[in-house]
């Protein structure tokens, strides 16, 4: 230790040994109001059952209020987890809006949607707290992606105003054993971006010990050799080391010259959460944790050489009627209407307050009706070419993904873009899905337009819970942030086959609240859906078949700059009166090519989107028809189809003459071998058959 700490243990220390740019007054004042909400929470709110989920940060408190006092730039921004409420405080959150969260009354965080330490924050004067998420490690990756675009704000968009912001994600030691943290540790290491990664290690994983997620439990030691990274280690609960530990490493990361990861040990003086009786540990480690209890030596530090014993005791009677007074006013606060929780899904009422473009730029309104340029080009064309457009357009548009840049894809449809626009703005990744769907995060939150490329539909699973995220942001936040995005996606099968390339289960995201899912069948489509996409203000997956990219039916003419072509709309094309057939993707040209093989007369209808989907034009095409067929190349079991089927049978069911049928996948992954996969798709002669056999009924 040095002299400082020496001091602090004998007892006597001088204001001139403090570091006096601290307001260590505030310090004080900002503990005793952690300590005194953990108090009223877990003797009055949780036993009536006003909080249904606790977690204390007694001995987290103060070296997150010591980082929060160094956050003074307008665009810094955190990223916590369920223990980082000191922190938040510091920031200047609304007391009573914190105690409605811990609540779930109408306001806080949520309104009562999420659990009430799942914080969000969007601060237009000052820091701001990105939404966190309940999955741990989730916090890590989009706090990169705030980072990258911070210096894409400076550097790119040459606005100084975002000259030394930085991203800082607080995370405990047991999230370092998640992909997340390592994703983002590759991200913000080989970019040299200004994340400062929080460690707050008190040595369990609720119950599980720190040996457990990292050998020997220490990260800051494991990592010393990790090449662009700033290693800090010490006491988080030793006031004057942790704030000149804490200091030198947000001086270091708003430098610029690359992240730092800050390791702080500290104890965990409750259990996990308030059900927690912390039985897995002895009396002993009890005992030794609340023996480094920071609060005594946060007050043994400051009275009497900087406040009186007095002013101490003052402080904490202050704090302890305005938090009273809180949950009085918190406790009169009604729960939201209940027939308001469908709300803000997707971006159909007022701008969220954060994320996106929120009117940095307005894009040109568009034009519904092609105008066809050129000859015929395919889809891979004609996604390149609306790329090329809206970036020529958007400065705040990024493209990104792996092998995107020089190689162009391994479709080829980003070729040239690198070169045309830089490696700020088409760049490629490291190879971690998480990693680039939770960077597109952060980067939208912080005004850009991601525009991410995940290389195949089954490569995208390491990222769902980063999908997952983002889709319900709007929702769970109650419109007050939202990460507007387009995830570029080719699916299914292309000459053959395989469990790992072929996917297209398409139904995962329309299951995922908040994603809007298109699947074009044509260039044409293509391109107005992809630019609907580029210039809205929801995530969107854009769902490239393989099989279409190439494809001389799917080949139309460019439909021009202004092209778009809102979703939710079906397009018929064929006009029938004795069958509707309702498909999308691939497999609307073999329902054309066996329409003309049976020569019946056949309503086909392409969805193109599936989220939203077009109701109202397959009900009126049954009611003319009275029969249909479904037809996709996903699953059959849970498949979309079985979501048209119960609507038509819901909706529509007087209508039929025969039962509405289902021509998919069977319920295997996607075979290698051409013979084993044609036979596995819905063929043009499958569906002949099964037109033969609704018309037979």
């Amino acid at each position: 230790m040095g002299k400082e700490s020496q001091a602090i243990s004998s007892g006597v220390l001088s204001a001139n040994a403090l570091d006096m740019s601290v307001d260590w007054r505030r310090i004080a004042r900002m503990i005793s109001m952690s300590r005194a909400l953990d108090e009223v929470e877990e003797t009055e709110l949780v036993p009536q059952k006003k909080v249904l989920y606790q977690f204390s940060a007694r001995g987290h408190d103060l070296s997150q209020i010591l980082l929060g006092a160094q956050l003074n730039h307008k665009h810094d921004a955190i990223c916590g987890y369920y223990r980082s409420r000191p922190i938040l405080l510091t920031l200047g959150v609304d007391l009573v809006d914190v105690l409605r969260s811990s609540m779930g009354r109408a306001g806080g965080y949520s309104d009562g949607r999420d659990i009430g330490v799942v914080f969000n924050y969007p601060n237009p004067n000052g820091p701001s707290a990105l939404p966190m998420s309940g999955g741990v490690g989730a916090q890590y990756t989009p706090t990169a992606g705030w980072a990258q675009a911070m210096r894409y704000h400076k550097e790119v968009l040459e606005d100084e105003a975002y000259a030394g912001a930085i991203g800082v994600v607080l995370g405990g030691e047991a999230s370092v054993a998640t992909n997340g943290f390592w994703s983002a540790l590759t991200i913000a290491t080989t970019q040299k971006l200004p994340v400062l990664f929080y460690v707050e290690d008190n040595g369990y994983g609720i119950s599980v010990p720190s040996e457990f997620q990292t050998p020997g439990g220490d990260i800051a030691a494991n990592l010393r050799g990790f090449k662009n990274l700033k290693i800090l280690s010490g006491d988080g609960t030793e006031p004057t080391e942790a704030n000149a530990l804490i200091k030198e490493a947000v001086d270091y990361t708003r430098s610029w010259e690359g992240p730092c990861l800050l390791r702080l040990r500290v104890p965990r003086l409750q259990g996990h959460s308030f059900q927690d009786t912390q039985a897995y540990k002895s009396d002993d480690t009890i005992q030794s944790e609340w023996a480094r209890d920071p609060l005594p030596k946060l007050r043994e530090l400051l009275v009497p050489a900087l406040m009186s014993e007095d002013e101490w005791v003052a402080t904490d009677r202050g704090v302890r009627e305005e938090i009273a007074a809180a949950v009085e006013a918190a406790d009169a606060t009604s729960p939201s209407a209940p027939e308001d929780v469908t709300r803000f899904v997707f971006s159909d009422e007022e701008p969220q307050k954060m994320g996106g473009m929120r009117g940095a730029f307005t894009p040109p309104q568009g034009m519904e009706t092609p105008a066809p340029e050129g000859s015929r080009i395919n889809m891979v064309t004609a996604i390149r070419r609306t790329l090329d457009h809206e970036l020529k357009l958007n400065p705040r548009m990024v493209v990104f993904g792996e092998d995107i840049g020089p190689k162009g894809g391994v479709h080829g449809v980003t070729l040239g873009l690198q070169e045309k626009y830089g490696v700020d703005r088409v760049f490629d990744t490291s190879l971690s899905e998480e990693g680039i769907i939770g960077r597109a995060v952060g980067m939208a939150a912080a005004g850009l337009l991601p525009v991410p490329e995940i290389q195949f539909r089954k490569y995208a699973d390491p990222a769902v819970e980063q999908i997952n995220d983002c889709g319900t942001m709007r929702w769970r936040t109650r419109n007050r942030f939202a990460a507007p995005m387009v995830v570029r996606m080719p699916v299914g099968f292309f000459k053959c086959g395989d469990p790992w390339h072929s996917q297209t289960n398409e139904v995962q995201y329309v299951h995922s609240p908040g994603w809007r899912v298109a699947v074009p069948s044509n260039a044409e489509d293509a391109v107005g859906l992809l630019r609907a996409a580029l210039r809205g203000d929801d995530p969107v997956m854009f769902l490239e078949h393989r099989a279409m990219l190439d494809d001389a039916w799917a080949r139309r003419a460019y439909p021009g700059d202004e092209y778009v072509l809102p979703f939710g709309r079906a397009k018929r094309t064929r006009e029938g009166d004795a069958l509707t057939i309702v498909s999308w993707g691939a497999m609307v040209k073999r329902c054309e090519e066996a329409a003309e093989k049976a020569g019946r007369s056949v309503d086909i209808l392409d969805l193109r989107t599936l989220a939203p989907w077009d109701e109202s034009a397959v009900l009126a095409s049954i009611a003319k028809t009275n029969r249909c067929l479904i037809v996709h190349e996903d699953l059959r079991t849970a498949g979309f189809g079985a979501e048209i089927a119960a609507t038509i049978a819901d909706r529509a069911f007087t209508d039929l003459d025969a039962p509405v049928a289902r021509l998919t996948m069977p319920d295997i992954p996607s075979p290698h071998h051409p013979e084993l996969l044609n036979w596995a798709v819905p063929s043009a002669d499958r569906i002949v058959d099964e037109i033969e056999k609704l018309l037979s009924f």
